[in-house]
């Protein structure tokens, strides 16, 4: 009785939703309507509209705001659309779709003015110059493109705030690619925790150090470790700067000039391998940067591959510290700290104040009484690498190896290899009894927090990155800027954005997720414009990612606030405006070296290897030319 009596009350109601339902259904039925949520005043765009029958398509139109209505036509992909409608007004606009003059659905957008759609992303760049940190710059950002795409009401502000995070930051989250990127990056940083603490890359280090027996090979040696740990420019930084700092000492090199080896090893190398902590934040960048550009269907993986050649920084910043390590040569005030740390034996100015770091040093300092072998880290290493590489061929295909990258499952590919190179670094540890299983979780979870400001700068910048698209940012740059920028210097451009974001904010990572997906829609609509979208002009896309990514070491390694630079500083026991005073004009060289020999050309056509030989050449005779001899003391 009880439920007959529940029965009849709860029947009324549920009377009343399926009256409602049919009568949703019955309305959409009838026609659906669907146009952009934001536009820019005086732009094209195209309102949608479904549920129109064919034989009935003509009694069909759509009216905008106050203006007369307009007819539906079809469109090659079979919907009835109102193609490239535009809206002079600002504000919230109306749009309905008429049957017979008879309104059957609504919707709405705001317009806004096309300026409007830049102030998001500038107020992120500008933030971060101003803050000097990347987070609060990056959601500043976020919040006031929400407060755009709300309409810039009152109301808007509010509920753009509570956008920020339910709506565009869920969305970075929960995609799929997005995932990927994260739970790779995540994996390659416990390993990176594992194997440094389980002592591998310090038995590494420790076989090379047996072999020196100079200053020259002090430095070449150390040069060489920096290239070795190539996949984490953190443990790069730390392990190598720890472990050479009492072989240089030995030798009297300065620490300074240690700093400046261990620092413009760290980041070049990392940016450059192929499997690194870098190359998920890289690839997740990318992806975003051209997802919707039409034409350009090549994998992030594989854009990442094709850009390697044309990061000229990085590649002469390496070639320019041998060149140093080896020619016993130096300039500006590096040769003033070598000849002091040569004929006084003093590695360390007068003045120098050498901060205490025990907690970083920990991170990376192998286990207490552990019996540690170089196969704990290089084979980790080795099947991190493999597996990768053997997934990029199973899940692509082609005749060629370009081919097979370029249409490989690489979001598959990088976790299936990090997870492998976990498991190896955790079964090595714990076969040879190197550490024991609560250590090797402690190791992997400190190496997973290392990674884990860098993955929220990355969903940062992937939720701005949808803002971005959201307000049509790429769209006002492209009628901006598209027509009056030649496509060959905007890769130098680019670089030097890159090189100031980064200088001012002190991450190299935040300026790319800052960049990356607003400067790539622009090149490729530049590129657009001027016809050039063709295969035999993809250089200057390719050159253009490079440039993100290179520019950004570049400031970085300029940079007073970079945390790589101060790592560097801290690791090898240097007072850190010393390094930052010794390191900026050998940064400065190589990098005005970059752009004028390899960027502005390989933007012209030039092929890359020809701007490689040059920079490298005139880095080469210009140290000869301009770098004066070290000084050796008596009876050295």
């Amino acid at each position: 009785m009880r439920f007959s009596g529940l029965r009849r009350r709860v029947f009324p109601a549920w009377a009343c939703v399926a009256a409602l339902c049919w009568a949703g259904a019955a309305q959409a039925q009838e026609g659906s309507l669907y146009a952009p949520s934001v536009m820019l005043r005086g732009k094209a765009f195209d309102v949608r509209a479904e549920g129109v029958e064919a034989d009935s398509a003509a009694a069909y139109r759509v009216r905008i705001g106050e203006a007369d209505p307009l007819p539906l036509e079809r469109a090659p992909d079979g919907q009835w659309r109102l193609r490239d409608a535009t809206v002079s007004s600002l504000g919230f606009v109306s749009i309905a779709l008429l049957r017979n003059d008879e309104v059957v659905a609504r919707t709405g957008m705001h317009v806004i003015p096309g300026w409007v759609s830049v102030v998001p992303p500038l107020i992120a760049i500008a933030a971060a110059l101003i803050l000097r940190q990347v987070i609060p710059a990056l959601f500043l950002g976020l919040l006031v493109g929400a407060w755009v795409a709300r309409g810039m009401g009152f109301d808007g502000l509010w509920l753009g705030l509570l956008d920020t995070f339910q709506v565009y930051v869920l969305a970075a989250l929960i995609d799929p690619g997005h995932g990927a990127i994260i739970l790779f990056s995540l994996m390659i940083g416990g390993m990176v925790g594992i194997i440094s603490r389980n002592g591998g890359m310090q038995d590494i280090v420790e076989r090379l150090v047996r072999r020196i027996r100079s200053p020259r090979k002090a430095q070449v040696a150390t040069g060489m470790m920096g290239l070795l740990v190539f996949f984490d420019d953190y443990a790069n930084t730390l392990v190598v700067g720890n472990t050479m700092r009492s072989v240089t000492d030995r030798f009297n090199v300065s620490r300074e000039k240690l700093a400046y080896i261990v620092d413009s090893t760290a980041a070049p190398v990392a940016c450059l391998a192929l499997v690194t902590t870098w190359i998920g934040y890289e690839v997740g960048l990318i992806g975003v940067a051209v997802a919707n550009l039409d034409g350009f269907g090549e994998s992030a993986y594989s854009i990442f591959l094709q850009s390697i050649p044309y990061s000229f920084y990085p590649i002469l910043a390496i070639f320019f510290v041998f060149c140093v390590a080896s020619s016993a040569r130096d300039f500006g005030p590096m040769h003033r700290a070598e000849a002091r740390a040569r004929l006084t034996g003093q590695v360390l100015s007068p003045d120098a104040d050498i901060g205490q770091h025990e907690e970083a040093a920990d991170a990376v300092s192998p286990k207490a009484g552990a019996k540690y072998h170089a196969i704990d880290a290089v084979a980790p290493v080795v099947v991190l690498v493999v597996s990768v590489l053997a997934g990029l061929y199973a899940t692509g295909e082609g005749d060629t190896l370009r081919d097979i990258i370029g249409t490989a499952d690489s979001y598959s590919a990088l976790m299936w290899g990090s997870l492998l190179g976990v498991i190896a670094a955790v079964a090595l540890s714990l076969v040879r009894r190197t550490l024991t299983l609560t250590e090797t979780v402690n190791a992997w979870f400190s190496g997973v927090k290392s990674m884990l400001l860098a993955c929220v700068i990355l969903v940062l910048a992937w939720a701005l990155s949808e803002i971005t698209t959201v307000i049509h940012t790429a769209d006002y740059l492209i009628s901006a800027l598209g027509e009056s920028l030649p496509p060959a210097i905007v890769p130098a451009l680019i670089f030097v954005l890159a090189a100031v974001t980064a200088f001012s904010t002190g991450s190299s990572w935040g300026a790319m997720g800052i960049l990356m997906p607003l400067v790539l829609p622009l090149v490729w609509a530049i590129l657009a414009i001027n016809g050039m979208t063709d295969g035999s002009h993809h250089h200057i896309m390719y050159s253009s990612v490079a440039c993100v990514l290179t520019g950004a070491v570049c400031g970085d390694h300029c940079s007073p606030i970079s945390d790589t630079t101060i790592l560097s500083s801290m690791a090898s026991g240097c007072d850190h405006i010393d390094h930052v005073r010794t390191q900026l004009p050998y940064a400065s060289f190589v990098g005005g070296v970059a752009i004028a020999l390899g960027i502005v050309p390989a933007g012209f056509g030039l092929p890359w290897w020809i701007g490689l030989l040059a920079g490298a050449l005139t880095l080469f005779f210009g140290l000869r030319t301009f770098g004066k001899r070290i000084p050796e003391a008596e009876g050295a």
